[in-house]
C-alpha cells in the first residue's frame, strides 16, 4: 500500500502469484509475475511461477525462456532444470528439430542479479537457495503433492499420445486430488470427448472455466460436448466467448458453422 518500497511490493505480487497457480488461474499469475519483475529484475520465484504459469497454459516457449532465466540466476535450482527438460521434450514434438529457432530471446542476467540470489545465509553455504521441488516458498508437502500432480498429468498426457483415453483419465484424476491445475482438467474433457462421455466432458470444462474464465481449450472443448449433447444454443454461447479472445481461431470458427447449420 501507498509508497511501499519495489522489493516489497515485487513480493507481494510474487506470493499472491503463488495463490493464483495454487487456484489455477495461470494468467492470473502471470500477470503477478510480470510485475513483480518489473519491480526487481531476475526474480527466482516470480520467474519458477511464471513458467509453470505458461506452462499450464500450454505456452511451452515461453515457460522455456523462463526457466532458462532462472538456471542463469542459480544453475542449482532442479525445479527449473526440471522444467526445461519438460519444455524441451514438449516443443520438440510441437515444432520438430528446429525448435530452438522459434524460440523468443533469452534474457541475460547480468552478474549483480546472479550475486544478489547467491549469497549465502545463516544456514550456510546455497542455504539462500529455493527448494528444488515445487514451487519456491511454499510448504514442502504442498511442493511435493505439486510435483507429484504434474508428474501424474504427464503420464496422462503420455497415454493419450499413446491412444489410451481410459487409462489417461484415471491418472488426470488422481493428479486432479492433488492439485487442481486447468491444463489437467481441460486434458481430461478431451479424453471424455474421444470416449464419448459427454456429460463428464461438459462438467471438466465448467471446471476449468471456474478457474480461468477464458480458457480457449475449455471453452471450445466443452462447446464440442454441448453440440453432442444438442445443446446448440449454449454451444453456440461458448464459441462467441472463445471468439471473442481469439476471433481468428479457425477452429472454432469452423464449428460455429456447423452449429448455425445444426
Amino acid at each position: 500500500a501507498g509508497e511501499a518500497a519495489a522489493e516489497e511490493r515485487s513480493v507481494l505480487l510474487a506470493n499472491r502469484a503463488a495463490c493464483h497457480l495454487k487456484d489455477g488461474a495461470c494468467r492470473l499469475c502471470v500477470a503477478d509475475c510480470s510485475s513483480a519483475l518489473d519491480l526487481v529484475p531476475f526474480g527466482i520465484k516470480p520467474l519458477l511461477r511464471r513458467a509453470a504459469a505458461y506452462e499450464g497454459l500450454e505456452r511451452y516457449q515461453l515457460a522455456y525462456v523462463d526457466y532458462k532465466t532462472v538456471l542463469q540466476v542459480d544453475c542449482s535450482i532442479q525445479a527449473a532444470h526440471d522444467g526445461v527438460n519438460r519444455m524441451t521434450k514438449a516443443l520438440l514434438e510441437k515444432d520438430g528439430v528446429n525448435w530452438r529457432q522459434k524460440l523468443p530471446p533469452i534474457p541475460t542476467v547480468p552478474i549483480s542479479a546472479q550475486t544478489r540470489w547467491t549469497v549465502p545465509s545463516a544456514g550456510g553455504p546455497g542455504a539462500s537457495a529455493p527448494p528444488a521441488t515445487g514451487l519456491p516458498g511454499e510448504p514442502d508437502q504442498t511442493g511435493a503433492g505439486t510435483e507429484r500432480a504434474q508428474t501424474l498429468k504427464e503420464e496422462g498426457n503420455e497415454l493419450v499420445k499413446k491412444g489410451n483415453h481410459k487409462k489417461a483419465v484415471e491418472k488426470y484424476s488422481e493428479s486432479l486430488q492433488l492439485s487442481q491445475e486447468c491444463a489437467t482438467y481441460t486434458n481430461r474433457a478431451l479424453c471424455y470427448l474421444t470416449l464419448k462421455q459427454y456429460k463428464e466432458a461438459v462438467q471438466d470444462c465448467t471446471e476449468a472455466l471456474r478457474l480461468d474464465p477464458k480458457n480457449v481449450k475449455a471453452l471450445y472443448r466443452r462447446a464440442q460436448a454441448l453440440k453432442e449433447l444438442k445443446d446448440y444454443k449454449s454451444s453456440i454461447a461458448d464459441i462467441k466467448s472463445l471468439l471473442k479472445t481469439e476471433p481468428k481461431n479457425t477452429a472454432a470458427l469452423r464449428l460455429l458453422q456447423e452449429l448455425n447449420r445444426a
